[in-house]
């Protein structure tokens, strides 16, 4: 059981669930484990305003949707739980890329410290050409 899941509240303020509605919703929630520099390169989405993160995914989001994620970061032993929109898709189907979803990171201090802990790790390879999973 991933216990980090399990605190999500059942109708978080500010999330309309994705294919309920009322107070029975619940947000769409995504986990992900990034083990390695390199998969975080390829996760990170610099470009949006506040940073991003992509998350592979099989399941039907759209643009806009709320979502709940929890992120592990290499070694690290912290969990980012980040309240976040959908921003990209990834449909499945598209030639050469993984589907899923790109969250934008939220304007708030759990966006604020993720985003400076990813942009810590990654360093000079921000600067890097590489194709990523989005770009």
């Amino acid at each position: 059981m991933n216990t980090a899941v399990a605190g999500v509240p059942p109708a978080a303020p500010g999330f309309g669930g994705g294919t309920g509605s009322g107070a029975t919703s619940r947000p769409n929630v995504l986990s992900l484990s990034i083990k390695d520099q390199a998969g975080l390169y390829a996760a990170y989405m610099p470009f949006l305003a506040r940073g991003g993160i992509f998350v592979p995914s099989n399941r039907p989001f759209r643009l806009g949707e709320q979502v709940f994620l929890v992120l592990s970061l290499l070694d690290r032993p912290q969990k980012y739980q980040i309240a976040g929109h959908v921003a990209w898709i990834t449909p499945a189907g598209t030639p050469m890329k993984t589907p899923g979803v790109g969250v934008h990171l939220p304007d708030d201090d759990n966006g604020r410290n993720l985003r400076r802990a990813v942009e810590e790790i990654l360093g000079k390879m921000l600067e890097s050409g590489r194709p990523t999973q989005t770009l």
